[in-house]
């Protein structure tokens, strides 16, 4: 797959279908779209390309609001390539872009990738004062010549796949749930970095994750995981069970947020690499305890626990 930080500049030589959204996620709604959308352009003998805002509209348009990510860029790219889309476009949302008339972002994009067909969700609108909505692309498409195409929203267990509501699962710690919407589990990628060591002195050592800042994290807890130790998934090797703590670390400091994982038994140096959660289950809230023994005695029902849910024999 192709990847354009902008607009193509020269233009695509190959008329294409064209799906036009943020897909925060890349979840089984967008997967469902861009899935159809491919699916229809290479029937027809087109490209089969999707256009993604970076940074996300809201983050500009809504400075007051706290706004996190389900995915970060690289992670979204990756998810476009494994549905063998042929290109992508990260297009630099700016101040300018939000007051650009609809029509006129449509020329700008069409003239780059000879867009015949655009696909967006049924309640998509871009545009000042997200004038362009299906109704009117459709209508812009008419004189410009290409089709409009959306697709019915996807349901799972009666309800709509939707980026709202997997951040809503995850800020409650249902990772299952939100897992199920994204049709993959939730992951979390970071550098290790030193920690306090606390872990290493009582005898669990853990790889302390520097997470991008905006990265959305589950609620506060204790977590089974997958651990992988590269980012990239073409070059990953078998994933480590780990148990993975989220939160402030309420027996020792209140300090920051943290992402701390304990590989169960791998014994090497992670310093400076490359780490990828995979969140599986939540095991228990984040806790207090009244000593160290306590903490040990808990640690290592975390560690049953993990090894019972992801090593269990099948």
């Amino acid at each position: 797959m192709r990847t354009f930080h902008n607009l193509p500049n020269p233009p695509l030589a190959t008329p294409c279908n064209l799906a036009i959204g943020n897909f925060d996620g890349v979840h089984r709604g967008h997967q469902a779209l861009l899935t159809a959308m491919r699916e229809d352009a290479h029937r027809h003998g087109r490209q089969a390309g999707v256009l993604t805002f970076d940074p996300h509209p809201a983050a500009l348009l809504r400075p007051d609001r706290v706004h996190s990510y389900l995915t970060t860029m690289p992670e979204r790219l990756e998810v476009f390539a494994e549905l063998a889309l042929d290109f992508a476009v990260v297009y630099p949302f700016s101040l300018e872009t939000a007051h650009m008339p609809a029509a006129a972002f449509i020329a700008q994009v069409q003239q780059a990738v000879q867009m015949a067909a655009l696909w967006v969700g049924p309640d998509f609108a871009l545009g000042r004062n997200r004038e362009g909505d299906v109704a009117t692309l459709r209508a812009i498409g008419q004189d410009r010549g290409y089709q409009v195409h959306t697709i019915e929203p996807q349901l799972l267990e009666g309800e709509e796949v939707r980026s709202g509501r997997i951040r809503s699962y995850l800020l409650e710690g249902d990772v299952q749930a939100a897992g199920r919407q994204l049709g993959r589990p939730y992951q979390v990628s970071g550098q290790v970095t030193m920690g306090a060591q606390r872990g290493r002195l009582l005898g669990f050592p853990t790889a302390n994750l520097a997470v991008p800042e905006g990265r959305l994290l589950p609620a506060n807890g204790v977590y089974a995981t997958w651990a992988y130790l590269d980012d990239a998934p073409t070059r990953r090797g078998q994933p480590l069970a780990s148990a993975t703590n989220v939160g402030v670390r309420p027996s020792f400091d209140n300090g920051q947020r943290t992402v701390e994982a304990y590989l169960l038994d791998f014994d090497g140096n992670l310093y400076d690499q490359q780490v990828t959660l995979q969140f599986v289950a939540r095991l228990r809230p984040e806790e207090r305890f009244s000593d160290i023994t306590a903490l040990i005695a808990q640690i290592r029902r975390d560690e049953e626990a993990t090894r019972r849910l992801l090593l269990r024999e099948t």
